[in-house]
């Protein structure tokens, strides 16, 4: 994939993706991630694809609503600790480029000038949910639950959480959310406000239809500008800590903690 010499949006096919799939058909283009075998959990080249998708339909003025989806049970599942290895453990340097690539796809997302979509077909968990809150918009299957488990696995859910939920669902919640890791239903989620709509699975696509439908008839420069000023205070939380969240969880990974943490899950896993 060679990098454009100028910004224009391509073909889909021509972009080359291996770990996600990235449709257009406008006035949409759908954006799904696309490794059920580990339930679409992120690794570094997903979170490049994802950002290097969202560059493209930001430069394309036939699309006019972006989906965010993904294959299988699960929406997304966060960071892939598998695909981490030895690599980020234990090196704080490695670790603080992968977290430059999950903040790069985060600022590709919500910079896309568009409206977004979280059309979250199955479990939402860590950094998944924090996907899903990245966008304008969510609906949710009524089979799935939110939830984030950092806490228990030697990180701080501080790429977007932290940040976020507060305004979303409320101080005391967001506590319970991070602190307790317990799942949130769908109709909670719906409930607390951390999605729009909880739908059953047969329904899922006629909402997203709907939803596109409604913002595809809207003007889309005042469309932007008014996403622009509704991502105040998100861009406020978000600027304000990130650079800092980044450094000290790269710093973490020195730490016992934290890679105690993590190679117990890496264990666990193998066993299972």
């Amino acid at each position: 994939m060679t990098e454009p010499t100028h910004p224009r949006p391509v073909d889909p096919a021509e972009l080359g993706f291996e770990q996600i799939v990235y449709e257009k058909a406008p006035p949409r283009a759908t954006i799904r991630l696309n490794r059920p075998d580990v339930l679409n959990a992120f690794d570094f080249q997903m979170l490049r694809e994802i950002a290097r998708a969202c560059e493209d339909a930001s430069w394309d003025d036939d699309i006019r609503v972006v989906i965010v989806t993904g294959t299988g049970r699960a929406f997304c599942v966060g960071a892939d600790l598998r695909s981490w290895g030895e690599d980020l453990l234990g090196n704080s340097s490695e670790y603080w480029k992968w977290f430059g690539a999950f903040k790069d796809m985060h600022d590709r997302l919500r910079e896309v000038g568009k409206p977004t979509i979280a059309r979250i077909n199955g479990i939402a968990v860590g950094g998944g949910n924090e996907l899903q809150m990245a966008c304008d918009l969510s609906v949710m299957v009524d089979s799935a639950f939110i939830r984030h488990v950092g806490l228990q696995h030697g990180s701080v859910p501080a790429g977007g959480a932290t940040q976020w939920l507060q305004l979303m669902v409320g101080d005391r919640r967001a506590r319970e959310i991070v602190f307790l890791c317990d799942e949130i239903p769908a109709a909670q989620a719906e409930e607390w406000g951390l999605v729009n709509r909880v739908v059953p699975e047969e329904e899922l696509d006629v909402a997203v239809d709907e939803w596109v439908e409604k913002l595809a008839a809207k003007l889309p420069q005042t469309t932007r500008y008014a996403k622009q000023q509704l991502n105040v205070w998100r861009d406020l939380a978000w600027h304000q800590t990130v650079g800092h969240a980044r450094d000290w969880l790269a710093m973490s990974m020195l730490g016992e903690e934290a890679q105690g943490a993590v190679r117990a899950f890496l264990d666990r896993d193998t066993k299972e």
